[in-house]
């Protein structure tokens, strides 16, 4: 029997957090919820969620410095979902490895979709860990399954779930242009093109310091301003990507 998918809520309204635990609990996930980030962050390693759900206004610990923390030591999927819905706050998140971020007051339903789209995405990596199937360019190692990236001094970084959905999908198209339009149907999005193209610009940008690609003389991911990104690495060997 498939074991449910586990979500990590850290939400300090105690009333939002028992009406986000029954609705997503309704919904066959199973859930653990937290009021402080401590509690949350006890826990991490032993309950091992899918995906955890941030507010950033925390009463012990900024939800951003907790979004540092999932996306450094867990595989985690990471939504934000706060009232803090400045530009600045998006990005913030965003760069710190956030996966998707949803401003309050938010509609039950689209939080559910949004994480299911968000799981979606990391299931194949799940599935291909199975594989453990590796790809290898400039000196990476790249593992999609495990999220993680290494080189051949045996530096690793981990990638988060959006970052590696992004890789994956420049690895199926190397040498090719991968247009903003494709990247919004592949990937699901469904907000707003200005908040898209911001969304995508920085996981682009953590791709790039992760793999130690300069943006101004790229050779891994080239930026066609206007139009797109294009993988110009070339792939040493790796097997096909599904």
């Amino acid at each position: 029997m498939t074991q449910p998918q586990r979500i990590s809520i850290i939400e300090d309204s105690a009333e939002l957090q028992k009406t986000l635990a029954e609705a997503l609990s309704a919904a066959g996930y199973e859930v653990r919820a937290y009021g402080r980030a401590k509690s949350f962050e006890n826990e991490l390693a032993a309950f091992k969620p899918d995906l955890c759900l941030i507010d950033l206004g925390l009463p012990d610990k900024d939800g951003l410095g907790l979004i540092r923390h999932v996306s450094e030591t867990s595989n985690a999927a990471i939504l934000v979902a706060s009232g803090r819905s400045t530009v600045t706050d998006k990005i913030a998140g965003l760069e710190l490895g956030a996966d998707d971020y949803l401003a309050k007051p938010f509609e039950i339903p689209e939080l559910i979709a949004r994480i299911r789209a968000l799981l979606r995405r990391k299931t194949p990596a799940t599935e291909l860990q199975q594989e453990s199937a590796l790809y290898q360019f400039s000196g990476w190692t790249i593992d999609l399954a495990g999220f993680s990236v290494t080189n051949t001094d045996g530096h690793s970084e981990r990638l988060s779930a959006s970052e590696a959905d992004l890789l994956r999908i420049l690895l199926n198209n190397p040498n090719r242009l991968v247009s903003r339009d494709m990247l919004r149907r592949e990937l699901g999005e469904r907000s707003d093109e200005l908040s898209f193209d911001r969304a995508i610009d920085v996981r682009v940008s953590r791709l790039r310091a992760k793999l130690q690609d300069p943006p101004r003389a790229p050779k891994i991911i080239k930026t066609i301003y206007g139009a797109g990104f294009i993988l110009i690495a070339e792939l040493d060997g790796s097997p096909e990507l599904g």
